[in-house]
């Protein structure tokens, strides 16, 4: 029938959902030592981003080719956003406690600090969004890549939105609603994502692992944002 066909709608979705599968397990089992978080969320988006444009079947190859290529700079990248993280969070919560405990004029300075660390949470939020897609498909110093992604991120609100939202989703349903969909997890949400990215990002897709395509073809230079 086809319906079951490879061709059909339900044959291309029922193969995303496998390939979300994989590369869930791929990025999971590479993000372990917690250390390599960086490199395997690159090698992912890097995949998913393939894998929205239809271009090759070898995850895994593709995944690991990533993973290898960009772990040096995944690395630095993600241990800055790890502590980074932390501390905002650690002064987030004691500046809710010291809010909580005070009065008067202190209740207000505290709570103009706690709105402070809000933004700066926000801030987090979107470069966090951003950073790990972006360095999958351009390349950039470390400190350029923490400012685009935060540009980019602010400029297409809406959809930093919808990319947020996709994740939270997705942690939603698996804590509240249906555990076993976990087994989709974060490579269901990058497949989304890249197709959500795809637009915005479509300038900077091109294979900067690829040594015979290692610039991009309409005008010869390496993007640099």
């Amino acid at each position: 029938m086809r319906f079951f066909s490879y061709d059909s709608k339900f044959g291309q979705l029922f193969l995303k959902l496998a390939y979300g599968c994989c590369l869930n397990i791929l990025w999971l089992v590479c993000s372990l030592p917690i250390v390599t978080i960086g490199a395997s969320t690159t090698a992912l988006y890097y995949t998913s981003f393939k894998i929205a444009k239809d271009e090759g079947s070898y995850i895994t190859t593709m995944f690991f080719r990533s993973f290898k290529q960009n772990f040096k700079q995944a690395t630095v990248i993600w241990l800055i956003m790890l502590v980074t993280g932390l501390i905002i969070g650690a002064d987030a919560i004691l500046l809710y406690r010291l809010r909580a405990t005070s009065t008067g004029t202190a209740a207000v300075v505290w709570t103009l600090l706690l709105a402070c660390i809000f933004a700066c949470m926000i801030a987090y939020i979107i470069v966090l969004t951003y950073i790990f897609p972006l360095l999958s498909i351009a390349s950039n110093t470390t400190a350029n890549m923490f400012k685009n992604a935060f540009l980019i991120g602010t400029h297409y609100l809406f959809v930093t939105i919808l990319v947020v939202f996709v994740h939270y989703a997705m942690f939603f349903l698996v804590v509240n609603v249906f555990t076993p969909l976990i087994i989709f997890g974060e490579g269901l949400c990058a497949l989304i994502s890249a197709h959500i990215l795809l637009k915005i990002f479509r300038p900077l897709l091109y294979d900067p692992n690829d040594p015979e395509r290692s610039q991009p073809e309409e005008d010869n230079k390496e993007p640099e944002l």
